[in-house]
């Protein structure tokens, strides 16, 4: 039986969107310029914590809208 996780980041819900953090996110850098969603697998999770790890690709800098006390996007207010 897989026990396969998978996991997926939306963009549209990361309090970092259209910050400079998020030009030097693993999101921006796997997808391109206007990503919307990256979904990975537990597998390619731990190969990005390798490939992160050792500098070669940047870390994921998501932080969820719904992690904000109240669970608001500053940037819509």
């Amino acid at each position: 039986m897989n026990h396969e996780m998978e996991m997926e980041i939306s963009c549209r819900d990361c309090v970092r969107r259209h910050t400079s953090d998020c030009d030097d996110c693993l999101v921006t850098f796997v997808l391109g310029e206007e990503p919307e969603r990256l979904s990975m697998t537990s597998d390619d999770a731990e190969i990005v914590q390798l490939l992160t790890s050792e500098g070669l690709v940047p870390r994921l800098k998501f932080v969820s809208i719904s992690s904000r006390p109240g669970g608001t996007d500053e940037r819509t207010k």
